[in-house]
């Protein structure tokens, strides 16, 4: 690929530090442009990132270069700007959540569709090398028929970190707490390798934080390939220990923890736990101490999808799943009742 893309990122909390440093890395792209919500910060962002910076974002969306638009706003202003891109025929790459809600992540689907630019999300932990071996395995059968998929995310977050942001923790800004923020990631592995959700129990509570979302959960799942499985998220676990996808089948069952595989035990293969170094470390107890490597893997994906015309590793009808599952674990909390997804 010899074209270089130029992207902008809208947003610069956290976690555009890590999109500007993966977009600089990579060959194909290059950063042109930032959008913050005030001139104060925009001024901020200037000497931050080192390119043009916006507080208005008609006029970021006019720059004459931009090509592809990194989204890392809160989670529930996500919609808006998103429409606002694709109507002016920019490629948009958004941070997890997709949105808060199916209804708004499908006003963003049908905008890209209609102004015909693409729709990545980023869940940069499905280019995980640990992950990738376990997919592979499942879709070889060699952990034969699948019975039961857990997803554990026992992280911690301190009061400061709700107290860092207007909208961590809010029901409008975030759409909740520990599921649909830090469990997300994790809920979105557990899913693609497991397949469709038929049924959902869940119970959500807030038990440390004076926050509107829940920093503890728990739900049990049936899967359509009439597998079990168990999801847990909390915010309030401490000292925070690394997030956990465990898969089950007929054949063998494999582990990891923060991407890394500890445990692989498939019949016919060598029975141990397999001991790797991990490049990436866990958001257990620091959400920034994830690094930007899988990000840059992510990017390049988007470019690739962009320059080769076809659609991006994670779409956004793809990052719908995680969102319908939380929303029927917080749906089946509310209510008391098993619900469908």
């Amino acid at each position: 690929m010899a074209h270089t893309l130029k992207f902008g990122i809208i947003g610069t909390g956290a976690i555009a530090g890590q999109h500007a440093a993966a977009i600089r890395e990579s060959k194909n792209s290059e950063l042109v442009a930032v959008c913050s919500s005030t001139p104060v910060r925009a001024e901020q962002a200037k000497h931050k990132f080192g390119v043009s910076t916006y507080f208005e974002i008609n006029q970021f969306l006019a720059h004459p270069e931009l090509d592809v638009v990194c989204i890392c706003t809160a989670s529930g202003h996500h919609m808006e700007v998103v429409i606002k891109a694709a109507q002016a025929g920019k490629h948009v790459l958004v941070e997890k959540p997709i949105e808060i809600n199916l209804s708004r992540a499908g006003e963003m689907i049908k905008a890209c569709h209609e102004n015909e630019v693409k729709l990545g999300v980023v869940f940069q932990n499905r280019f995980n090398e640990g992950y990738l071996k376990l997919k592979a395995a499942v879709e070889k059968g060699e952990l034969g028929k699948l019975l039961m998929g857990n997803a554990y995310i026992k992280w911690f977050r301190d009061e400061a970190y709700y107290q860092s942001s207007h909208w961590k923790g809010t029901l409008k800004g975030d759409g909740g707490g520990a599921f649909i923020n830090q469990g997300i990631h994790t809920i979105d592995l557990l899913l693609d390798i497991m397949g469709d959700v038929k049924d959902i129990y869940g119970q959500v509570k807030t038990a440390l934080y004076d926050i509107e979302g829940e920093d503890l959960g728990t739900a049990l799942i049936n899967f359509k390939n009439g597998a079990m499985g168990n999801i847990t998220a909390g915010t309030s676990l401490y000292p925070g220990y690394p997030e956990r996808l465990e898969v089950y089948g007929t054949k063998g069952s494999v582990i990891l923890e923060a991407g890394k595989v500890v445990a692989w035990n498939v019949k016919g293969q060598e029975q141990k736990a397999v001991k790797e170094e991990s490049k990436e470390s866990s958001g257990a107890a620091d959400p920034m101490a994830i690094g930007h490597r899988l990000h840059l893997l992510q990017i390049e994906d988007m470019i690739s999808a962009i320059l080769e015309n076809k659609e991006p590793l994670v779409s956004g009808e793809k990052a719908c799943k995680s969102l319908a599952v939380i929303r029927g674990i917080y749906e089946s909390s509310n209510k008391g009742i098993k619900v469908k997804v």
